[in-house]
């Protein structure tokens, strides 16, 4: 018998044919080399950059490579690098990690649940260059498919411009059969429906005159041939003999084993030479077909078409100049990205459709229902100028693939007047009363400023708390032990004067107990309400609330009122929901809040603080009042900026740890410096735009 030869096809040449290019972040030169020196003993054309500094490999992520070696350096560590890539032009990009001297075998799922490729280690070749020669596979792969979806798209489209800019007629033909028409296609060989066309051969219609010739021609095409799939028959098919010589152009179709064929039945001078406009590859391809497409490249079961068009338009966008009007429509688009961090497709000026996905009914539903809070009245800026945005919000389910523009248009239609789905219950178990006879107050000396004294701002909060208009911020925080992962922050404000107030800083407020007891309230039920549906999603789900002190000093039943809400989350987690008071607050109120406090954590509350470390009095409070997590001032995040001060605050977090071991939170890292350097201090928790901007409701920063 002869010798059969098993060969792994990771180990052939076609990884070698073309250039590998690594970013090694090291700064060990040698191990650099040795790499090199590796791939290139293997054949491989190598080019390679070495960098240990953060601000280098920010610059170096503006390119292309195939993969990324992670060694060790100076100022940045694996676990900074890993959101750069995913928020770079390349967000799948391989990481490798070398394996650290500090490692331990355990650690090895929470490396790769980072985001980390693979960890291998260097002193064992064979093995290294293994595990460097999958990532190198699955990088190429990644690449090629991108790549591939491209010229798909450039085709359908240049097919698409074909068809829309003369009168074509089109057809969809699978192995020689038809399975779709254009109107145009039925009209010419003398048919009034679809149904009578579909399933009947190609040959039947076109009858062409040299048969052999065609045959040979219609399988190279199959084959993949497309240089040779515009040509000119004639036929002896009398319906269309009149139009000989017919002009045929196959062209890929975005069905498997399909092609698509046109015939110009045009008689234009540009139609008889087969020639088209150049700017048909500038067009862009039909809506639905992107759609399609995207599908493809992230199968999922169950899909949803979101519409997102103006409920309303500020009269100002059209009294203003054209720029101001253009970039309105535009900031309308990005400011659905950002919120809803799902592909999206240009309807109309005014029409935005977004694809949304899920494993589950269940859990898109979830997703759907979390929108709802974008229908709000929201603020836009504009060329620095702050303008309304209305948004009306629809959806329709996607249960195939859209087949053409006819029925994309119904889709739509559909999808524009059916609501969002609303949480099952949710008003009537998280409907709790609000009204001021509920809320007994400590402090009943305290009189409510007279409506009449009221001012413009106080009033207009009062109508925006009766119309459910306050608007809740959530943020997701980066928890460096990736355990917590679904921890999000949630900040609460009012339009005013085109300007959104914050309520945890309203000075207006001090004046008026009862009001600020109650908004507080239904900051909790509703940023409750967005817990409860979004832990169908992430069980793990918990959220850190920010509050005034009139809810903690001055509400007797605002303990009852948290186990209440608590009960109605249905969490699996004992402690989904931290109050977060200010440090401030606290400080003058240190005797009452301390009370109040052993009676929230007894129903079930934990207790942050925030703004907390900046004061005279930080430490002494930390001392006395029982809390499970600080959230720091502004101005220690500003400490950040420079390696000198970094180290001051790492002086300051030890101390803090040393009177209690408590969890601490950096936020408002809203730079790649101050979130880069947030790694270099102990704080466990790091918030910031440079990982997810606060939103209008619960995302996961890497859904999608």
């Amino acid at each position: 018998m002869g010798i059969i030869e098993v060969r792994n096809p990771l180990l052939s040449k076609k990884l070698k044919r073309t250039e590998t290019r690594l970013l090694i972040i090291d700064d060990n030169q040698i191990r650099y080399n040795k790499i090199c020196e590796l791939l290139q003993e293997s054949d491989h054309q190598v080019h390679a950059y070495l960098l240990d500094d953060l601000k280098n490999f920010e610059k170096q992520l503006h390119l292309n490579w195939d993969l990324i070696l992670f060694g060790q350096a100076y100022d940045l560590k694996v676990e900074q690098a890993l959101p750069l890539i995913r928020s770079s032009k390349q967000p799948n990009l391989p990481l490798l990690l070398l394996k650290p001297s500090d490692y331990e075998a355990e650690k090895y799922t929470s490396y790769i649940r980072k985001g980390v490729f693979d960890i291998l280690n260097l002193e064992y070749t064979d093995r290294f260059y293994l595990g460097l020669i999958r990532a190198l596979s699955f990088s190429r792969l990644q690449q090629a498919q991108e790549h591939l979806m491209e010229e798909l798209e450039t085709a359908q489209t240049q097919a698409q411009s074909l068809v829309e800019d003369s009168h074509k007629a089109v057809a969809i033909i699978q192995e020689g059969i038809h399975v779709n028409a254009n109107p145009e296609y039925l009209e010419l060989f003398g048919f009034k429906n679809e149904d009578e066309i579909i399933g009947l051969p190609l040959l039947d219609l076109l009858q062409p005159n040299d048969l052999n010739d065609f045959k040979l021609r219609f399988k190279k095409i199959s084959q993949g041939q497309f240089d040779l799939g515009r040509f000119d028959i004639s036929t002896a098919n009398e319906l269309v003999a009149s139009h000989n010589p017919l002009k045929l152009e196959f062209l890929p179709s975005s069905d498997d084993d399909a092609l698509q064929i046109t015939i110009d039945t045009a008689s234009s001078t540009e139609s008889a030479s087969g020639t088209s406009s150049p700017d048909h590859a500038q067009q862009k391809p039909v809506i639905f077909q992107q759609i399609n497409r995207t599908v493809t490249k992230q199968p999922s079961d169950i899909n949803a078409l979101v519409i997102f068009s103006l409920n309303s338009c500020p009269d100002e966008i059209f009294q203003s100049d054209w720029l101001t009007s253009k970039n309105y429509f535009k900031n309308m688009k990005e400011f659905i990205k950002e919120q809803t961090n799902v592909p999206l497709f240009s309807i109309d000026t005014s029409v935005v459709a977004g694809l949304f996905q899920a494993e589950s009914k269940a859990r898109l539903e979830s997703k759907l229902i979390g929108l709802s809070s974008l229908g709000k009245p929201q603020l836009l800026n504009v060329n620095q100028v702050t303008y309304p945005l209305n948004l009306r919000i629809g959806y329709t389910l996607l249960e195939s693939e859209i087949k053409d523009e006819h029925q994309f248009e119904q889709l739509i239609a559909k999808a524009y007047i059916t609501a969002l789905p609303q949480n099952q219950g949710s008003e009537d178990t998280l409907k709790i009363s609000l009204d001021t006879s509920d809320i007994e107050l400590f402090a009943p000396q305290v009189q409510l400023t007279p409506a009449s004294q009221d001012s413009t701002l106080i009033k207009s909060l009062r109508s925006c708390l009766e119309k459910g208009d306050i608007h809740l911020k959530y943020q997701q925080l980066y928890d460096k032990e990736d355990s917590n992962l679904y921890t999000y922050e949630v900040t609460s404000g009012f339009i005013f004067e085109n300007t959104l107030k914050p309520l945890s800083s309203l000075m207006e407020l001090a004046e008026d107990p009862e009001l600020s007891i109650k908004l507080d309230r239904w900051i909790l039920v509703e940023s409750c309400k967005q817990l409860h549906n979004f832990i169908t999603q992430y069980p793990d789900a918990k959220l850190i609330v920010n509050l005034n002190k009139h809810v903690l000093l001055q509400d007797k039943t605002f303990p009852e009122f948290i186990a209440k809400l608590i009960t109605i989350i249905g969490s699996k987690q004992s402690h989904p929901l931290i109050l977060q008071f200010a440090e401030e607050d606290i400080n003058q109120h240190q005797i009452e809040a301390q009370k109040q406090i052993i009676q929230l954590r007894q129903h079930g509350a934990e207790i942050a603080i925030r703004d907390f470390g900046n004061s005279m009095y930080s430490e002494t409070i930390l001392q006395q009042i029982e809390v499970n997590s600080l959230t720091l001032h502004n101005a220690l995040t500003k400490m950040l900026q420079s390696e000198k001060t970094t180290e001051e605050l790492q002086e300051k977090l030890t101390r803090f740890n040393e009177i209690k071991p408590v969890q601490i939170m950096l936020r408002e890292l809203n730079d790649m410096t101050l979130f880069a350097n947030a790694w270099n201090v102990d704080a466990r928790f790091i918030q910031g735009d440079y990982f997810q901007k606060k939103l209008d409701h619960l995302i996961d920063v890497q859904d999608q």
